[in-house]
């Protein structure tokens, strides 16, 4: 309810997420991002490595229902591990859904990627970084 208490909190399709927070009874979710059964994925690491919200996402305060908006295959995933200062930004910018990356942004990136400690491409890009 933390975003649905701003977002879209008259829709009726909701009222599902309204009755489970105010019985405290959980609710079936239907998963929208799907990724094969063999892929770690760690959301905290990305966080705190400067990877937004929206990156992935997409922008979800636009989204009346939750939609997947990335492929997250393993060669859109790649790309970013690739090359990862297109999408870092400030860590206060992190849950900023508005977020738009400054026409610096390569410079912008390398400074956060140096800042921030991110691992060098070919770590990044090992197969064990993703699959356990």
């Amino acid at each position: 309810m933390n975003c649905h208490s701003v977002l879209f909190n008259n829709v009726g399709y909701l009222e599902p997420v309204r009755e489970s927070y105010r019985t405290d009874e959980s609710i079936r979710w239907n998963k929208v991002h799907r990724l094969a059964d063999y892929v770690y994925f760690n959301h905290s690491i990305h966080i705190n490595k400067g990877i937004g919200c929206s990156s992935c996402h997409g922008s979800v305060n636009q989204m009346p229902l939750m939609l997947q908006a990335s492929p997250l295959n393993m060669n859109w995933c790649l790309e970013c591990h690739r090359n990862p200062q297109q999408n870092l930004r400030p860590k206060d910018q992190i849950f900023n859904m508005d977020w738009k990356a400054p026409a610096n942004q390569e410079q912008v990136g390398r400074q956060l990627a140096a800042e921030y400690k991110l691992r060098t491409t070919v770590e990044l890009t090992s197969c064990s970084t993703c699959h356990r």
